[in-house]
């Protein structure tokens, strides 16, 4: 078996994320993939600081800041990333001895060309360490903001935007929940599978199980390597997803027979479970619109074994004139910013901006246009996010049934009661972090006038 160092390859995902812009997950999994022949723990601990280090740079880079004479901003990318893994480590992971953290930096940094710097990364490191217990932090009564962007690695203007929108309260409790350690939430599959042979297939390779809240399909899953190995998984009989997300098809009410159209489907969650909820009847077009999602969509389709569901490669941005009022229920889980699932993918924060959230608002609204004429008369439309953001979700959703012949319908008949409250009646629910044991997550439920 290859000998191989983690902080190398924990270097080399951070580089991918911070220099080429790949995403966190991403990254993560090309590297993970790379090196299959890694134990569990190293596989855990290359994991681990890759995406605390990822989830905390605000924090981490403040720290830095305080103790170095050379900002981070204006360090050598490589020497950047390997201070940031280390201070990760040293800050974040009480079971790494700090000296363990400081010497694998030091000789990374000479393994890497920097002969010359590892004295200052040494210094730098063994100064944090020291002295991690006299950290000053913005003061929030001076600066909320200033403090709850350092305090949750948020970027500042994020934290006005949702302070604005949704109060301090409210803002700290998401930014909270998303500094918590997140379970896999996994989807059972339902139809030509019973639960007790899916739980037991997982409890036989020693998963951990245990049920997730609101949906009893709905369980969170720890314990295990790495989740395409599990016999479930290849199976088909469990499939990544929030339960936030999952509401999309209870929201739905579909019957068996329906011919649903998801516009936006890729990896196919949804999608896999409209066509499991209705058994094997029907049929599901997942469509999107690029190879790279189709391939995903079709791997995903092909592992599940359901016949009622096609995927099709179509832009929703296109009108398609084949599919005009044929559809008993469309899907749009539209683009969106993505902030509700920061606790899963940390590095959207840095990714999204106020203009892209307007444009994204646009772009909804051009989707939303074509969405509307493929629902049959009487037929339903679901609109669906993972933002926490009213540009995209409220305002969208008043604009929608304002501007086309849809009434938003109440979600109370379809959703668990514990998730039912003034606005649900009314035909949307916006789940928060920190409020709702979920993801951040918009849902609303239209219904297409008869006449």
């Amino acid at each position: 078996m290859p000998t191989v160092n983690t902080r190398d390859i924990i270097l080399g995902v951070l580089m991918d994320i911070n220099k080429n812009g790949r995403y966190c997950h991403v990254a993560l999994h090309r590297a993970l993939e790379q090196h299959q022949y890694l134990s569990k723990r190293d596989r855990a601990f290359i994991t681990r600081v890759c995406e605390g280090t990822i989830e905390r740079m605000i924090e981490i880079d403040y720290i830095i800041d305080q103790f170095s004479t050379v900002p981070v901003a204006r360090m050598k990318p490589v020497i950047r990333n390997i201070m940031r893994s280390a201070v990760y480590q040293i800050r974040f992971m009480g079971g790494i001895p700090d000296n363990a953290a400081v010497n694998e930096a030091v000789m990374l940094a000479q393994s890497k060309g920097f002969y010359s710097l590892k004295g200052f990364v040494n210094a730098v490191l063994r100064n944090i360490s020291r002295h991690a217990d006299d950290i000053t932090y913005p003061d929030p009564n001076v600066n909320i903001m200033e403090h709850l962007s350092v305090v949750y690695s948020m970027p500042r203007w994020i934290v006005k935007y949702w302070v604005d929108e949704y109060g301090v309260d409210v803002t700290t409790r998401m930014l909270a929940s998303f500094m918590e350690e997140r379970p896999t939430t996994v989807r059972l599959k339902s139809f030509q599978v019973d639960k007790k042979t899916i739980l037991d297939s997982l409890k036989a390779q020693e998963v951990h199980v245990k049920r997730a809240p609101y949906l009893p399909y709905a369980y969170n899953i720890s314990g295990y390597n790495y989740l395409p190995a599990l016999e479930a998984f290849k199976k088909g009989w469990i499939f990544p997803q929030d339960v936030s997300s999952m509401l999309v098809g209870e929201a739905a009410g579909l019957h068996q027979g329906d011919y649903v159209i998801d516009m936006c489907a890729a990896p196919g969650g949804k999608s896999l479970h409209a066509a499991d909820k209705m058994a094997g009847y029907g049929m599901v077009e997942a469509r999107d619109v690029s190879d790279d999602k189709m391939a995903l969509i079709r791997e995903n389709v092909a592992r599940a074994d359901l016949i009622n569901i096609k995927p099709v490669r179509m832009d929703a941005l296109v009108k398609d004139p084949g599919s005009i009022e044929k559809a008993d229920v469309v899907i749009c889980d539209l683009p969106c910013s993505g902030l509700g699932v920061i606790g899963r993918k940390p590095d959207i924060k840095y990714k999204v901006s106020l203009q892209q959230i307007e444009e994204l608002q646009v772009l909804q609204r051009a989707m939303l246009c074509n969405a509307a004429e493929y629902v049959r008369p009487g037929g339903t439309l679901i609109f669906s996010t993972c933002t926490v953001s009213r540009l995209e979700n409220v305002e969208n959703a008043h604009w929608f049934e304002a501007h086309f012949p849809f009434t938003m319908e109440s979600l109370d008949p379809y959703i668990p009661k514990e998730l039912r409250q003034l606005t649900t009646a009314e035909g949307y629910l916006q789940m928060m972090p920190g409020i709702h044991e979920s993801d951040g997550f918009f849902l609303a439920r239209f219904k297409k006038d008869k006449a």
